[in-house]
Order: structure tokens, then sequence, then C-alpha cells
């Protein structure tokens, strides 16, 4: 079971283009950010399928539905993005 988010939490999305990088650094930037749940994923950028992408978005959306505000209107706040 996974906390649901509230309106006023911080998601982020980290990620890198190969298994040899490092996702520790950019994770730690998003935590001290304030991101509260962070997903993050060593994947292509080029690559169309990004799981970690897709449940951050859904997140997303969800806190959208059950606050009854658009989230999206306040991305800057509600979501982080770190990578290349």
């Amino acid at each position: 079971y996974v906390q649901a988010l509230s309106m006023n939490q911080r998601i982020g999305y980290a990620r890198v283009s190969t298994q040899d990088q490092d996702l520790d650094a950019q994770v730690d930037l998003l935590r001290n950010a304030g991101a509260v749940r962070v997903y993050a994923e060593k994947v292509s950028g080029v690559a169309m399928n990004r799981p970690e992408l897709g449940v951050c978005l859904d997140d997303l959306e969800r806190v959208e539905r059950t606050s009854g505000a658009s989230a999206r209107r306040a991305d800057a706040d509600a979501l982080l993005f770190a990578g290349p």
C-alpha cells in the first residue's frame, strides 16, 4: 500500500540514460527540493516505454481527481524533474 498524495505534496521523476549511470545525485536533489515520492528509472531518452514516468503521471492525475483541483495547472509546484 502506498499512501495517497495530497495536493500540497511534491513528487519527483529522475532518469538516466544508461545502466552505468547513477541516479543517487538526482534523487537526492529531488528529495532536497521537497519531493515526498521520487520515481526513478534507467532508460534512454528516446525510449517510448518509461514505466516509472507513467506511474508518476498517474499519481499526479489521481491527486487532480481526488482534490478537485488541477495539479497540472501548478506543475512547477507539484512535479519536479531531474535528468539529462
